[in-house]
């Protein structure tokens, strides 16, 4: 017998049909189902973390902090308050109802002059103290968009007011000078004047670029050089400056070149607030939407990355400032063509050059924030009048909570230590 005859072992999987039996594969856990209100209970924490871990809270928040503390100082200052803590201890009552007479006093007055005055039955003159803090306002919020463009390339512009200085003389002169229609005089003015404010500060940004010199000492110096250029000019009989004056200022301007009142004549708000509100929307789009805009964002977070990426760091920073300029330059325009009686005078930038400073940073160098912030500090100078006249509170004060704000501004860690608040890196 050979081995081919002999009987084969059986395999193991003989019979078996191997063309439609597939390997078992082990069974998958099936996923726990996950409860919607879970879902939206998380995603509601992650955007309370948000807002909790942003600039925007801070920011609020730093304004309720200096708000705090000139209350202290107003409480601190007031005669009756004084007198009654001398015995608190005997009649409690008695401070604490002097403490929130002049607190309270004191900030319903201020609301009264900034928006709104239930003392008086006229529906116009009710209202009249809301169009006077947009009107403050107006050059406030192109100041901050100023200086806030530069901010977000990284430039510390805080030439405001040489460039409110040279925009607002050279607007001036065309407003007074120049015999021509309305339609013609008044839109010449403002690009002259903007212009001027454009070049001005496109000096620093071409130094900046070329030498590598610093904008915060250009600036300062470009302020000086502005105001004694501008007091030369108003003491030369070419700019027509009122002689015998101890302060030198030109004649004010024709009618057809003031910017005309948008509410009538019974209220004092004119176009300029409307020109502001048309360049914080033109300084988001430009931001946001445009290729300069990028550069911009590019050069501010890097300057080294964005000049290995392509581009021209030197001409952004030039631009970038001339843009600047232009916008502190409508502030300056505001300030010399908002009346009739107005003009060209050392004092038209009324300090706005630095309350822009600190509107920018309020408002984060965001056009919108800026918006805000140029809103809320408008309506804290108009409101500052009526609570002096009526509560015989400084008007010093307004300028210290304006003060406070900067500087809590300038301590973000302080104010989330304070509150508790999350840091951004926790987020």
């Amino acid at each position: 017998m050979t081995d081919t005859d002999k009987p084969q072992p059986e395999h193991p999987d003989a019979g078996k049909d191997t063309a439609t039996e597939t390997p078992e594969t082990p069974e998958t856990p099936e996923a726990p189902e996950v409860d919607p209100h879970d879902v939206r209970t998380e995603r509601s924490r992650s955007v309370l973390r948000e807002i909790a871990s942003g600039d925007a809270l801070a920011g609020v928040l730093a304004v309720f902090l200096a708000v705090f503390v000139g209350s202290v100082m107003i409480a601190a200052t007031d005669a009756d308050v004084r007198e009654t803590a001398s015995y608190i201890t005997a009649r409690p009552s008695d401070f604490f109802s002097a403490l929130w007479d002049a607190i309270s006093g004191a900030y319903t007055a201020m609301f009264r002059g900034a928006v709104y005055n239930n003392l008086v039955d006229d529906p116009a003159q009710q209202w009249r103290p809301l169009t006077e803090s947009l009107k403050f306002a107006g050059p406030l919020i192109l100041g901050g968009l100023g200086v806030g463009i530069a901010f977000r390339a990284a430039l510390f512009n805080i030439g405001g007011r040489g460039q409110m200085l040279i925009a607002g003389g050279a607007a001036g002169y065309i407003g007074f000078k120049l015999d021509l229609p309305t339609i013609i005089h008044l839109p010449l003015a403002i690009l002259v004047g903007m212009a001027a404010g454009a070049l001005w500060a496109g000096i620093a940004g071409l130094l900046k670029a070329r030498t590598g010199a610093h904008e915060v000492i250009l600036t300062i110096m470009l302020n000086y050089v502005g105001y004694y250029l501008l007091f030369w000019a108003l003491t030369k009989e070419w700019l027509l400056a009122t002689p015998g004056s101890a302060n030198p200022k030109s004649p004010p301007m024709k009618e057809t070149a003031i910017l005309p009142k948008v509410l009538g004549d019974r209220f004092n708000l004119h176009l300029g607030f409307v020109l502001a509100l048309v360049a914080v929307a033109a300084v988001w789009w430009l931001l946001n939407r445009s290729t300069l805009g990028y550069r911009i964002r590019a050069v501010g977070e890097n300057p080294h990355a964005a000049r290995a990426s392509g581009i021209n760091v030197g001409k952004t920073y030039t631009v970038v400032m001339m843009i600047a300029g232009s916008l502190l330059g409508l502030a300056g325009i505001n300030q010399v063509l908002g009346t009739v009686t107005s003009g060209v005078s050392l004092d038209l930038d009324a300090s706005i050059g630095f309350d822009a400073i600190t509107v920018a940073l309020l408002g984060r160098s965001r056009p919108l924030g800026i918006l805000a912030a140029g809103l809320l500090f408008g309506a804290l100078k108009a409101g500052g009048f009526t609570m002096q006249a009526s509560e015989n509170i400084s008007v010093d004060l307004v300028l210290v909570v304006q003060s406070l704000i900067v500087l809590f501004l300038a301590a973000p860690p302080l104010v989330r230590a304070i509150f508790r608040l999350p840091n951004k890196e926790a987020k």
